[in-house]
């Protein structure tokens, strides 16, 4: 089974110039963790996680929770949440994210999100996006063509 059996078209995408908010927006419309960022012609150029928006709440990007050294004031994080809503798209996105192709094996794209830690990775052909492919997605393509029980 192949990428293109198990992927979801029509994705929503982002620009460049748009704001984190507008993203924010589309995320908890459609319930989605990851907006690929495309230009005019479809050319993926980035992708904005969950995770890329709340990194610059961080003093020191990437300072977590779990630094036992110095004390975090979360109030003051949190304050500066509108600002980073404010941001653009370009400021905080992952730029030229890993892609899988359409015609790739699901587990070669499975193995790809295992290594990273990712639950989704953008689909593309001739760096043009052609949809998105979740664990959810492999998962349901497996089960349906090999894990129902044709007794």
């Amino acid at each position: 089974m192949i990428v293109r059996d198990v992927m979801s078209t029509g994705a929503v995408t982002a620009t460049r110039t748009e704001t984190v908010r507008s993203v924010v927006i589309k995320m908890l419309s459609r319930d989605c963790g990851a907006i690929p960022v495309v230009e005019n012609d479809g050319t993926l150029v980035g992708l904005v996680a969950v995770r890329d928006i709340m990194i610059p709440l961080y003093p020191n990007y990437g300072d977590y929770i779990h630094d036992n050294v110095h004390s975090r004031d979360f109030v003051e994080m949190e304050e500066g949440y509108p600002e980073v809503l404010e941001k653009k798209v370009e400021d905080i996105m992952s730029r030229n994210p890993l892609t899988v192709s359409p015609a790739a094996p699901i587990l070669e794209a499975a193995s790809y999100m295992g290594l990273k830690h990712f639950r989704r990775i953008p689909v593309a052909e001739n760096e043009k996006l052609v949809g998105m492919v979740s664990i959810a997605d492999i998962n349901r393509g497996l089960f349906f063509n090999r894990g129902i029980d044709k007794r």
